[in-house]
């Protein structure tokens, strides 16, 4: 049995398609992690979503912000813009209320087989625990219908910029949110710098990209996490794995085998 770890998908199922072809995978026996950004921007996420669904058994999967997008248009918490057609098509569909039902109980933050697992990243001042412990907020309020509403109401925004154990309410958890979803750069104290989206270059001032502090409580950590597809899979930094590649601007879909932890890509061009 595999176990193979998959960057961000968005709606692009003929790559994840050749990409299993290409490492074999077999579902009666191997397993899949996603590291979010499921759905969003690409040709076919309601396929996407479907197959994801039909072999849901075999996988283990995080949130990112582009699946919580997709959640809070089906809360009524968003409208959907003219550019937004592949995610109109998910939430027209006839089968949406399970596969909406399905993507809504997935956590944020995964960690087992010696591994961490998280789409955008865990900041410096957190350790493991923390993020699990901080995860689970979210994952509860997304588990009652009347909390998970408020939630996606409020979820939008930037503020608060940094961490505090006082922070309550919808704040709390669109903090949270934020540093697991969206996240990039920031500093050593966890301030977020939400608005800047190139790679490590553009680091400015005391911000620098999550994983590259050498404090951070993570530093002996495995953690694998999508997102920052400026990267191009490179974070250069020892356990540290970016999956993100840009399949969906025309990229790589890139998978990770954790047993031995080699990389396998599929070219997203074709």
């Amino acid at each position: 049995m595999a176990t193979y770890a998959i960057g961000d998908i968005q709606g692009c199922l003929e790559p994840l398609q050749r990409l299993l072809k290409k490492i074999h995978f077999r579902p009666d026996r191997d397993k899949l992690w996603l590291a979010g950004d499921l759905v969003h921007r690409g040709p076919d996420s309601l396929g996407t979503l479907r197959f994801l669904y039909q072999h849901r058994d075999q996988i283990t999967a995080v949130l990112g912000n582009h699946d919580l997008h997709l959640l809070a248009l089906a809360h009524g918490a968003k409208r959907l813009t003219d550019k937004e057609k592949d995610l109109a098509e998910v939430l027209a569909a006839r089968d949406a209320d399970k596969l909406l039902t399905w993507l809504q109980s997935l956590p944020l933050v995964v960690h087992k087989k010696g591994f961490t697992m998280v789409h955008a990243g865990i900041p410096p001042m957190w350790s493991v625990t923390k993020a699990l412990t901080l995860a689970s907020e979210v994952h509860r309020a997304l588990a009652d219908s009347a909390m998970a509403k408020a939630y996606f109401y409020g979820m939008y925004g930037n503020e608060p910029h940094r961490w505090s154990d006082h922070l309550l309410g919808i704040e709390r958890l669109r903090c949270i949110t934020n540093y697991f979803t969206r996240m990039r750069f920031c500093t050593a104290d966890g301030t977020l710098d939400l608005i800047t989206k190139r790679g490590p270059a553009a680091a400015h001032g005391d911000f620098k990209p999550w994983f590259s502090f050498p404090e951070r409580k993570t530093q002996n950590d495995k953690i694998i996490f999508g997102h920052w597809a400026a990267l191009e899979g490179r974070a250069d930094t020892p356990n540290v794995y970016a999956l993100d590649t840009g399949c969906v601007w025309g990229g790589y879909l890139t998978a990770m085998r954790l047993n031995d932890e080699e990389f396998f890509c599929a070219d997203c061009s074709l």
